[in-house]
């Protein structure tokens, strides 16, 4: 049982969370001290980590379903777990289905406004599979579905959407679509030749690298927004100029020429990134609260 469980988390890249996790709990510190000067409920953050792991988990497996066909094909994807024999199509399709229970169950425990963008979330959830069949533009999509994450933190606690809390999504639909970007740049000539889409194809490596510098620009224009619209202090602003740091230090090691270290700019940076954001915000919001 254990070892099937591993297979699982294997399959769904668990070590992966450390992209959105942390971002969905930013999103639910910062909406309830804006919106209400205060901090969250342990409860509140609970269902934020159940509903964050029932979409992710859901999104992933639907995402290894779909592709299990050209992840077969691709020498880098051949060993995961359905085109390597480890799982069945019919343990994945209740893996998903109880992913999305978990999914709904939470965002019904949490507030109306959860329920009623339910639909637009599992749309994405979805769609986002198939959109590198028919356009290069799935990198973004695939932001403005994981983007979900910190804006679902955001709805859980305050049952509202507002400017802020769009600036905030945004800022990560583009730092997500860039390092995407990134790792799409190792599968050109796969994609290619099974007439599958992304940056990289269209527009050639070193335009998607350009392309990707531009998403990340706009990702720090966000995060100096998100500055400027609340009471966010130093501690923040500290923490941004790190993530600023590393990004600068992810496009620095990955050229067209030499995409050796892609893994290191893709997993590595964008992680310590995520966790230090959040954990500086944290710290800001923490120390005002407890003035």
């Amino acid at each position: 049982m254990f070892k099937k469980i591993g297979i699982f988390l294997q399959m769904i890249k668990f070590e992966h969370t450390v992209f959105a996790l942390p971002f969905a709990f930013m999103g639910a510190l910062l909406g309830s001290v804006v919106m209400f000067g205060a901090l969250p409920s342990w409860a509140q953050i609970g269902w934020v980590v159940v509903a964050m792991f029932g979409a992710r988990s859901a999104a992933m497996g639907l995402n290894r379903l779909i592709d299990r066909v050209s992840d077969a094909k691709n020498p880098r994807t051949a060993g995961r777990a359905i085109p390597a024999g480890l799982l069945k199509i019919g343990e994945v399709v209740i893996f998903i289905a109880f992913s999305f229970f978990l999914l709904f169950w939470a965002a019904f425990k949490l507030n109306p406004l959860s329920m009623k963008l339910l639909p637009i979330a599992v749309f994405l959830l979805v769609f986002y599979s198939f959109t590198k069949r028919f356009t290069w533009a799935c990198h973004l999509i695939l932001g403005l579905t994981v983007a979900l994450a910190p804006l679902g933190g955001w709805v859980a606690v305050t049952g509202t959407v507002d400017l802020t809390s769009m600036v905030f999504y945004f800022t990560i639909v583009f730092w997500l679509a860039g390092f995407d970007v990134i790792y799409a740049c190792q599968d050109v000539e796969f994609d290619t030749k099974e007439g599958l889409h992304s940056i990289p194809v269209r527009f050639g490596v070193a335009k998607a690298l350009v392309i990707a510098r531009v998403f990340h620009i706009l990702t720090s224009i966000g995060f100096i927004s998100l500055f400027f619209m609340t009471d966010l202090s130093w501690w923040y602003a500290a923490g941004m100029i790190i993530a600023y740091i590393i990004l600068f230090y992810e496009h620095y090691i990955v050229t067209p020429n030499d995409l050796s270290r892609l893994q290191t700019a893709f997993f590595t940076m964008n992680g310590v990134l995520s966790i230090v954001v959040f954990s500086f915000t944290l710290i800001d919001l923490v120390v005002q609260y407890y003035k």
